[in-house]
């Protein structure tokens, strides 16, 4: 019998803090906000934000990898999923994102 603390995650996840955009729809308008990721995978990304967003909603975020990272320059990338947690915390609102797919950005000229 499995335990209620089963952790269910199937990718694995680094810690990392990067700036983070978020798009996604806040009473029928669309809403742009900034961002720091705490924690990311291929399958999601757990966030700190300060602006409320419900469970459910749909995201598009775009993250920036750097070259700390890629060893090669930097990398932007474009997530959509939606948000499967909300968490209200003391140094914020930690939100958590399935990502359903993602798309690599041309490189800023």
């Amino acid at each position: 019998m499995a335990s209620e603390s089963t952790d269910r995650r199937t990718a694995r996840r680094f810690t990392m803090s990067l700036p983070l955009q978020v798009r996604f729809a806040n009473n029928g308008d669309a809403e742009e906000r900034t961002a720091h990721t705490r924690d990311v995978s291929f399958r999601g990304v757990y966030f700190m934000m300060d602006t409320p967003v419900e469970q459910g909603v749909s995201v598009e975020l775009v993250l920036t990898l750097p070259q700390q990272i890629t060893l090669a320059g930097d990398v932007r990338i474009r997530c959509f999923g939606n948000v499967v947690r909300v968490e209200e915390r003391e140094d914020g609102r930690g939100v958590a994102a399935q990502i359903d797919r993602y798309e690599f950005l041309p490189a800023a000229a």
